[in-house]
């Protein structure tokens, strides 16, 4: 009787670790998941095309800004 007692405690405890590892695998999946974009960073000069692109910045904005890149 006391195995019995003692199957069931310990299947119910590996269940719990199992839950509490899987919470913690998909919690760091997603936290990955949102700084993917940093793992490919851009350079200022993209930055600075896409701003301009976008209209953010006209265009003596963006070639006053690329010289002082290049420079």
């Amino acid at each position: 009787m006391m195995y019995n007692n003692f199957l069931g405690w310990a299947e119910m405890l590996l269940l719990w670790v199992f839950f509490i590892w899987l919470i913690v695998w998909v919690v760091k999946k997603l936290s990955e998941g949102s700084h993917s974009d940093s793992k490919h960073a851009k350079s200022a000069t993209d930055i600075l095309k896409e701003r301009y692109a976008k209209g953010e910045i006209d265009k003596k904005e963006f070639e006053e800004k690329k010289k002082d890149l290049t420079n």
